[in-house]
């Protein structure tokens, strides 16, 4: 029998091969749509925590955590985009931008989560697509409230939220637990709390993964990385 399969999305807004990664994710699901009962929730993970609400020069940010060249980080650019393209997901054409704390994206993703899963992921979907896609701030509650309203959730109540502090304990709570178990770099997918797969896999992996662990019994173990 067909046990239904539980994902945990462990990424950030801010990172690129997150958004190839869901989008590569979302492409097996459909391809097994009628076959593999799946539940996916999108967990927080943020790849600059302490970035201000300034921001930062992509290059410069780049160049000073990773020592790479504007020219290698051109080029590694365009490689993510190739997957993207390859998937569905258009990266802007422009490559130099910013990069800003996603720590608010993260509280407005946990508020739609209890909305329902499927607003999640919409808002999950829609937020890459306004940074990685159209090149808008992540930290702007403005920009925020404008995405959430854009997938049918209630703005004001968006607002609200982002003009205080709910959901800041329970996405910290959510990162610990996740550092916890040794996650350490994003994407990451953790199926029934046991599977890991990570990176921006193409969906031939995740297909053929998901298609496999759905004919296993199920069981409970702690998530290894």
């Amino acid at each position: 029998m067909t046990q239904t399969l539980h994902i945990d999305f462990v990424s950030d807004v801010a990172c690129p091969w997150c958004a190839v990664g869901l989008a590569s994710l979302e492409r097996a699901l459909q391809n097994l749509a009628g076959e593999v009962p799946v539940e996916i929730r999108f967990q927080p993970f943020e790849l600059n925590p302490q970035m201000g609400a300034e921001g930062q020069d992509v290059t410069e940010h780049l160049t000073q955590k990773y020592g790479s060249t504007p020219e290698q980080q051109a080029q590694a650019r365009a490689g993510i985009a190739q997957r993207g393209a390859a998937v569905g997901f258009e990266f802007r054409k422009e490559g130099r931008g910013r990069i800003w704390n996603t720590f608010d994206a993260h509280r407005l993703l946990f508020w739609a989560g209890e909305q329902g899963a499927q607003q999640q992921r919409d808002l999950k979907m829609a937020l890459l697509r306004a940074y990685h896609g159209e090149g808008r701030n992540p930290s702007d509650p403005a920009v925020l409230a404008e995405v959430a309203e854009s997938v049918g959730l209630d703005r004001k109540q968006a607002e609200d939220i982002l003009a205080g502090d709910r959901y800041a304990q329970e996405v910290r709570d959510a990162e610990q637990h996740w550092h916890s178990l040794g996650i350490s770099a994003v994407p990451s997918v953790v199926i029934n709390n046991r599977h890991l797969i990570q990176g921006g896999q193409p969906p031939e992996l995740f297909e053929q993964a998901l298609r496999q662990l759905a004919q296993q019994p199920a069981g409970s173990a702690t998530t290894e990385a």
